[in-house]
Parts: structure tokens; sequence; C-alpha cells
């Protein structure tokens, strides 16, 4: 896998190996880039004339001939190439993400055509592309949080929870797909045993059209940062490295968005599950 953003050129070398003399009707290298969008299986149903609608949205395709048609002597061969980066129209070069509803790739491939008796060849990689930095500085935008059972929402029972108190703060939730997410929790107190204690990062993906949208949350990563019954008043660091290729700078389009979200989760021993989310605003610098 390589790196490129806008802008670059895609370079390298098509290197074929034969023990024989190869007769062919001619090499040619192809760069395609396109989203692909899915519906999940709950919301086909909902957005029928959206699940027969939607196609992959293509953002880059074109094809070079590299070799005319005629005969590769025996041993290696190699034929360099290049390729401009280079959108049709107002088309957007989107930073490569594969997700779960929403997907981003670029791919190469090179064809070797061959005649009617002999079967075409044909070898397809990824490569990978980076959205342009932004300019300027990036806002830092920290985060103080207080958990207790007071400032949980939708819980039915607020009375049956054990007494809590979990202060913390995160560096910034603008934040620098580089650089970790990072911060600090302290468990005050708790009546119950803590259990476990979790940071978990979830993708947001929304898929749509005129006729609706359907918006999917699934999980990336979940990180353990404390297990068992930690120290009462005890600083718990937090931090978190953002996986590549499953996150992305956020993004938002007519057709489909990606965002992201951490939950900090608590466990205790009473089973009892605490969650704070945190939406995140993810950019490249």
């Amino acid at each position: 896998m390589l790196w490129y953003s806008k802008q670059e050129i895609l370079s390298g070398v098509v290197v074929i190996t034969s023990k024989d003399t190869v007769q062919h009707q001619g090499i040619s290298l192809t760069m395609e880039g396109s989203v692909n969008l899915q519906l999940s299986a709950k919301s086909v149903g909902v957005f029928e004339a959206f699940y027969n609608s939607v196609k992959p949205i293509q953002i880059i395709n074109s094809t070079i001939e590299m070799v005319k048609p005629g005969k590769l002597p025996s041993g290696k061969t190699e034929i360099p190439f290049e390729f401009p980066l280079h959108m049709k129209g107002n088309k957007v070069l989107y930073e490569t993400y594969h997700g779960v509803f929403v997907n981003i790739q670029y791919t190469l491939r090179c064809d070797m055509r061959r005649s009617l008796l002999a079967k075409d060849l044909t070898k397809t990689c990824e490569f990978i592309v980076h959205s342009l930095s932004q300019k300027g500085k990036l806002t830092p935008s920290p985060v103080d949080f207080t958990i207790t059972p007071e400032t949980l929402q939708n819980v039915k029972e607020r009375a049956s929870l054990p007494k809590f108190l979990i202060r913390g703060h995160l560096s910034s939730t603008n934040c620098v797909i580089t650089q970790p997410l990072t911060g600090e929790l302290v468990v005050e107190n708790a009546e119950a045993a803590v259990k476990s204690i979790e940071l978990q990062l979830v993708r947001v993906e929304t898929c749509g059209c005129a006729e609706g949208y359907a918006r999917d949350a699934t999980e990336i990563q979940n990180i353990q940062i404390a297990d068992g019954d930690v120290c009462r008043g005890l600083p718990i660091p937090i931090y978190m490295v953002f996986p590549r290729l499953f996150t992305c700078p956020t993004l938002e389009t007519t057709n489909f968005k990606v965002e992201f979200e951490v939950n900090i989760v608590v466990l205790l021993h009473d089973d009892h599950l605490i969650t704070e989310n945190f939406p995140l605003k993810l950019c490249r610098m």
C-alpha cells in the first residue's frame, strides 16, 4: 500500500516475469476510485427506493495503454508508469476509508490482454489517498466532564443506581487524526466496586438521498484503561490512537456522512453499565 494526496503523481513499475516469450494484445493500466454505500439490514425495508437507486459514486477512472500488442521477451521486463491524480469536473478526492456502510477505496489494475486461447492476466492493488491538510491552526476544544446518577440519560430506575462520582477531561474533541486522543479520568467515589473502564471509538455512518437517510453507529475499537476496582481519587490516563483506514477526517457530503464519537464506559460489579458519549471532529493538519 502506498500513500498519496491530491495533486501528486502515482508512479511505479509494472514487472512481468516469464520463462518464455509472451505474445499479448496490449498491456493497460487503470486507476479507479469510488465510494460504495450500503444500508444495514434494519434499514433496507424502510428505504426501499434508496436501496434500489444508489450506485457507487465514481471519484476517478482513467486508463493508459502502456504497451501496444506484440511480444515480451523471456525473463524479467519492467515497465515504468506515472499517473497524475487529476479529478474530472468538480469531483472531490476523498480520503481512503474502510467502513461498514461507507467504503472509499482507490485501486490500480494492470491488464494484459491475450489471444482467445489464452486467458487475460489481471493484477489489482490498492493505493491509499490522504486528503489535503487543512490550512491554519486547529482550535483546541477541551471538555471537562462529571458523571453521576443524576447526569445519566435514558435511565428508567435512577433511584436503584448505586451512588458514584466520576470526573475527568478530554484534552480536545477537535482532533488531528495523526495524534492521539488524550485526557484523564478519576473515580472520586463509587458505592459499588468497579469492574472495568473502557474507551470505545465509534463511527457514525449516514447514507441517503431525497427519500430518506439511514444512520448507523458501529464500534471501531475498544481499549480497556482500567481493570478491577480502581483506587478512588487516582488519575487514570486516557490515550487512544486513531487507527488508519478505519478512520478519516470527518466527512459530510450530499449522499453520505462519516462522523466519529468516543464513549467512556464504566462497568460496575452489579452489572450497571455507565456510558458517557462525546462527539469528535477529526481533521488532517
